[in-house]
């Protein structure tokens, strides 16, 4: 079998949108398959390896891929795209012979962002869901008094929030997380995130309260717009808000975060 991203399209079609397995050529290398869907869907997540499961592998992380392979998985990678979990690999069949397989299942899609006019939100959390982030908290220990003596200002608890959920790293491998805000500038910006673009992700310092400094987008050729909400509140409606200003949801149909040392 040739594979191109034609036949992978059209296998995935014969699987159709619910939950399917079909066993490929003997003689398909595995790893093209993976690096074509790579090059799809990004960096996948391997759920089985060396017929060890990821014992952390649970309905967020794709279980239902593994379902119809029962304990015959040898090594599964897995992707989420939309409403679908999509995994290759290695499997053995009903005679025991490993062959390559492609594997579907459904996925249910985070929630949306709707939020009713008296909610509290907490939008770490919701940020955590809509990423599918489900690894422990990459900076619990930030000393915070220090970098806050240091800058002069106090920060916003829901920025804190984030860096010591996630760590180094962007989301989506586009918006860039910085580990502590730049100086404060004298146009009273304080930048938390920037783009490749070169958009600057900032707060404007106004006021005592760091909670209620609203976030400013700062282009590469100086324009300004700004949103009254926080920052994790803004992560989230970039990601999934197709109609906000700087969306990512036209490029992605599934979001991430890309940490840094776990890539490297």
């Amino acid at each position: 079998m040739e594979l191109t991203h034609a036949t992978v399209k059209d296998l995935l079609a014969r699987l159709g949108p619910g939950n399917g397995y079909m066993y490929l050529p003997g003689d398909l290398d595995p790893q093209d398959l993976i690096d074509l869907l790579a090059g799809v869907y990004g960096a996948p997540r391997t759920l089985v390896l060396d017929g060890f499961t990821d014992p952390t592998v649970d309905e967020s992380k794709g279980a239902a891929l593994l379902v119809p392979l029962e304990d015959r998985a040898v090594t599964i990678r897995a992707w989420a795209y939309g409403d679908q979990w999509v995994a290759t690999g290695r499997a053995r069949d009903a005679q025991g012979i490993e062959r390559p397989v492609l594997v579907v299942a459904h996925r249910e899609v985070p929630e949306p962002l709707a939020v009713a006019p008296d909610e509290d939100v907490d939008w770490v959390e919701r940020l955590i869901r809509i990423t599918g982030w489900t690894h422990p908290a990459q900076r619990p220990d930030v000393d915070w008094a220090e970098v806050e003596s240091r800058l002069g200002t106090a920060l916003p608890s829901d920025y804190k929030g984030m860096v010591e959920t996630f760590g180094e790293g962007a989301f989506d491998g586009f918006l860039d997380l910085h580990q502590e805000p730049w100086d404060l500038r004298e146009d009273g910006l304080l930048i938390w995130a920037g783009t490749e673009h070169e958009d600057g992700y900032c707060w404007r310092v106004e006021g005592d309260d760091p909670d209620r400094w609203p976030v400013v987008v700062q282009s590469f050729d100086g324009e300004e717009l700004r949103f009254d909400c926080q920052a994790a509140e803004f992560v989230c409606r970039i990601l999934v808000d197709p109609h906000h200003p700087y969306t990512m949801a036209r490029y992605f149909d599934t979001h991430w975060f890309m940490n840094y040392r776990e890539s490297g």
